[in-house]
């Protein structure tokens, strides 16, 4: 791909399948800033995580290209997509990775489990300024519009000002009017969780399956820094998101039990 006029890189990606319409938005205002880069699965990977394909071959096609445009689609996960682009496909590495926009949350612990954070994520890895965008809204035909100028500015700041090496955001919106959107937070993730459940059914032929269902729990409700007290009153969340994922303050405690283990076995020998 040539990057015409000299414009930024943008790679764009996400995990509900090349038909999302939260996809189509991005991609029109990310045209704004750069020539792109599209891939994007041949059906929806939402709950994929990090996942990449490593047994069988990853298919993939050029769809569309045009100057300043190139759109492949991927049968595979959006981690297999982006790890496609930048380890083959592409001459040179992306300006700036996006990632959605997903129909639906990725706030608190749905990171953990959001194929579109993945694809942010792994562009965090290579030290690439990444951004994961959602909107609280799984609607296939959810409305993208009311954020549009907070997205401009997101993007814009990215590609300005840059990220650290090694984080990315993750970008949650409400699914409110524009008029009623009060602004954006950088905040916190939430410390919270999914409880899920399992409705056990039969098929016709008697084999049962589970499908999976669940609520959120927050367990902090009362907390006003961070991302899910930023969305209940309507504001955009933004959460800088590490790839270190080590709990450096309890490090000191898990070596004082192996201090302790040692210093038992020592005794013991005496």
């Amino acid at each position: 791909m040539v990057n015409s006029n000299n414009r930024p890189l943008i790679l764009v990606t996400n995990d509900d399948g090349h038909k999302a319409g939260g996809l189509e938005k991005l991609i029109g205002l990310a045209a704004e800033f750069g020539d792109l880069v599209v891939i994007s699965a041949s059906e929806s990977q939402s709950g994929r995580s990090h996942a990449i394909t490593i047994k069988d071959p990853i298919k993939y096609k050029m769809v569309e290209e045009r100057e300043g445009y190139t759109r492949y689609l991927v049968k595979g996960t959006p981690v297999d997509g982006v790890k496609l682009l930048l380890c083959s496909l592409l001459d040179r590495h992306p300006d700036l990775i996006l990632s959605g926009i997903n129909h639906g949350t990725n706030s608190s612990t749905s990171v953990v489990y959001s194929g579109t954070m993945a694809a942010a994520i792994e562009g965090a890895i290579h030290h690439i300024p990444s951004i994961g965008f959602s909107l609280l809204d799984y609607r296939p035909n959810a409305d993208f519009d009311a954020a549009e100028a907070h997205i401009r500015h997101i993007i814009y700041k990215a590609i300005n000002a840059g990220l650290p090496k090694g984080v990315c955001l993750n970008v949650n919106i409400p699914a409110v009017p524009e008029k009623e959107l009060k602004g954006i937070k950088v905040c916190r993730q939430t410390n919270g969780y999914w409880e899920e459940q399992f409705q056990e059914r039969e098929d016709p032929r008697g084999s049962k399956y589970a499908w999976l269902t669940g609520s959120f729990t927050n367990r902090e409700p009362e907390a006003v820094d961070t991302d899910e007290w930023a969305l209940k009153n309507n504001y955009i969340s933004i959460v800088p998101v590490k790839t270190d994922l080590t709990a450096h303050e309890v490090i000191p405690r898990i070596r004082d039990w192996e201090e302790k283990r040692q210093t038992s076995e020592k005794e013991r020998k005496i």
